[in-house]
């Protein structure tokens, strides 16, 4: 129904009775009795000073039957704007707004009203709105029905913070979670006086939403007799107005409940989580980032575990939050491993948790992965977080090691579960592997012994003098011998046996005979070593044992992952990539005779790997009877 909001001023002679009458003479070709209503409504909650005419115009309820309903509000709102200049404005277009959203909801108690809604709806319908961003990953999945500036909007915001800040802003801040954890959790006995707990939530350039949503689902899901405190620490924010509003949410809760901390610089995760660990003052510390969610029941499991043992490091397992739209994604329980890179990764737990065949019970782990919880006294005792540690990566696979080797254990608690925000990338760091790298061999010069030459394999730096400033490693290596900690051949063997031990290794990193490319594992899916313009990157690495294998395109680091290693088929001209294993199964040509600067050879078939250049001027890697081409490899353990 189209209508004209018209302005008159009122006389005092002038009675509502009269007025409706008005109202209703002027309505006579349409449905008078929504049009009086609606005016009804508006007389009674417009000022004194004020009311409305509703004019039906009789030639245009063909028209309003072909337009939105959306369109026919705008147009009449739009009408009483440019007639009235009162501040009763925003009032008038609020009640008419909401009396209609009433007379909609009893349309199918009024046939002409369910004539029109059913048209709009037909006509709503046909409208599409194009996707502004077809190529975002953001809209892969989510954002159909979004109008042209909604779609700006949310992938400005997620440009800003990896992940849909413009949907977070619109679910409520203690949304419900779905139940992740394994049914014999809902029954667990905890003991009452469990140690209590200060909550550290780490951020730099976080999302107000999300960080309230972090606060309200902690406040919410901890018994207030175990939280001691919420710590957030800020690493130097950037976003003036998230730390404003954070700064008021943060009185309105319970006086001292919540404690702020900011960096006067950005220092990085693992500066933040030291700092957050000095700052707090309860039995057990939790180290959190920003943008989770816990879970009910999420602070009994863990307290339990550290009151029966205070040595104990414990890790909740980790539900996914998609990135775009925001919903959780269950996860099975798992260990927390790491490559000899030390960047870290989900494993299975070992087999002795498998026979208990019980979900809820905690799992062994060889180290943590970020979020944890931890007596603080106990963590100071074996050196706290280790203050060396710049940015990010390592420092949890570095503390994980640490409370092992100096008498403690780690473990995940399936029964406690953390909704953790998976971000589609890190805006605050968009390039990690220096700062990793760093903190990687920081920690293998530590605590790694003869193994720390693993890491620098790891990472393709030379063996003897690897050029990486890693700080002051004086003090960390004094804390070693002073707990008297094990030595990591005791922690590969007890506690991470998968662990490859990488000692068959002659020659390391970039192979290659022409100055500017080198052998590459080329397309994956695919069996086919290429040669490709040099790049130092991980497809690139090539390695020679003393088994006279050559791997190509990265070297595992546990037993239960193979290799890919050169093969010569025997005929044709190219080379292939096979799983180490079945090469040996099958008898397969992938033994080579390789010394630095000479040929690479095949044992069996006596074939050379060489270069070739096609009519194309393109390189080739090929197989062919020995030309006398000499071959290079990055770095040596020894001459050969």
């Amino acid at each position: 129904m189209l209508v004209c909001l018209v302005p008159r001023y009122a006389h005092s002679h002038d009675s509502r009775e009269e007025q409706r009458k008005v109202a209703a003479a002027s309505s006579n070709a349409l449905n008078t009795r929504s049009i009086v209503s609606i005016y009804d409504f508006l007389v009674k909650h417009l000022p004194p000073r004020f009311y409305l005419h509703v004019i039906a115009h009789a030639c245009t309820l063909s028209l309003a039957r072909s337009l939105s309903l959306s369109l026919s509000l705008s147009l009449s709102i739009s009408a009483a704007r440019s007639l009235m200049s009162e501040v009763y404005l925003d009032e008038i277009e609020i009640t008419f707004l909401f009396y209609n959203s009433k007379l909609i909801e009893e349309s199918d108690k009024k046939s002409s009203t369910k004539e029109l809604v059913k048209s709009v709806g037909q006509e709503k319908q046909k409208i599409v709105i194009p996707k502004l961003y077809p190529d975002s990953i953001l809209f892969e999945k989510w954002g159909d029905g979004l109008s042209e500036q909604e779609q700006k909007e949310a992938e400005a915001l997620f440009h800003l913070y990896g992940y849909n800040v413009f949907l977070s802003n619109q679910l409520p801040l203690d949304r419900k979670l779905p139940e992740t954890r394994d049914s014999r959790c809902w029954t667990k006995k905890y003991p009452k006086n469990l140690p209590n707990v200060s909550v550290v939530l780490i951020y730099v350039n976080e999302a107000l939403s999300v960080i309230q949503r972090a606060i309200r689902s902690i406040i919410n899901r901890t018994p207030n007799h175990l939280l001691k405190e919420i710590i957030l620490v800020d690493d130097y924010s950037t976003y003036s107005k998230t730390i404003r509003k954070l700064h008021s949410e943060i009185h309105k809760e319970q006086p001292g409940l919540i404690k702020k901390v900011r960096h006067n610089r950005q220092m990085g995760l693992s500066q933040s989580r030291l700092t957050g660990c000095e700052h707090a003052s309860g039995d057990v510390v939790a180290i959190l980032d920003a943008h989770i969610e816990v879970a009910e029941g999420w602070a009994e499991p863990l307290l339990a575990r550290i009151k029966a043992d205070r040595t104990v490091v414990v890790s909740p397992v980790f539900d996914k939050v998609h990135f775009d739209d925001l919903h959780v994604e269950r996860y099975i329980p798992a260990s927390h491993g790491f490559d000899w890179a030390l960047w870290c990764m989900y494993e299975s737990f070992g087999k002795e948790w498998y026979k208990m065949d019980d979900e809820s019970q905690p799992g062994k782990s060889p180290s943590v992965m970020g979020i944890f919880a931890a007596d603080r006294v106990f963590l100071g005792e074996i050196g706290g977080l280790d203050g060396g540690m710049t940015v990010y990566g390592g420092e949890n696979v570095e503390l994980g090691i640490r409370v092992w080797l100096c008498g403690g254990s780690v473990e995940v608690v399936p029964c406690s579960r953390v909704a953790h925000v998976e971000r589609a990338y890190k805006p605050y760091a968009p390039d990690l592997d220096s700062a990793m790298r760093r903190n990687a061999l920081r920690a293998a010069e530590i605590w790694m012994d003869d193994y720390k030459k693993n890491v620098v394999i790891a990472w393709n730096l030379p063996l003897k003098n690897h050029g990486i400033d890693i700080g002051d490693v004086s003090e960390r290596k004094e804390l070693n011998k002073k707990m008297k900690c094990k030595p990591f051949q005791w922690y590969r063997d007890n506690v991470y046996p998968s662990l490859e031990k990488w000692d068959n290794i002659l020659g390391y990193g970039m192979n290659n005979l022409l100055k500017k490319y080198c052998v590459d594992q080329g397309a994956v899916p695919g069996n086919i070593p290429i040669l490709f313009e040099c790049n130092f990157i991980q497809p690139q690495f090539c390695y020679y044992n003393t088994e006279s294998e050559i791997i190509i395109g990265g070297l595992k680091s546990h037993k239960y992952n193979n290799n890919r290693c050169l093969v010569d088929p025997g005929s044709g001209s190219y080379p292939t990539l096979q799983d180490c294993q079945v090469a040996k199964q099958n008898q397969l040509h992938m033994h080579w005779d390789f010394k630095q600067g000479e040929a690479i050879r095949n044992k069996v078939t006596q074939r050379c790997l060489e270069v070739a250049q096609g009519e194309n001027l393109f390189y080739a890697l090929i197989i062919q009877q020995c030309s006398g081409q000499s071959w290079r490899i990055q770095h040596l353990f020894t001459s050969f």
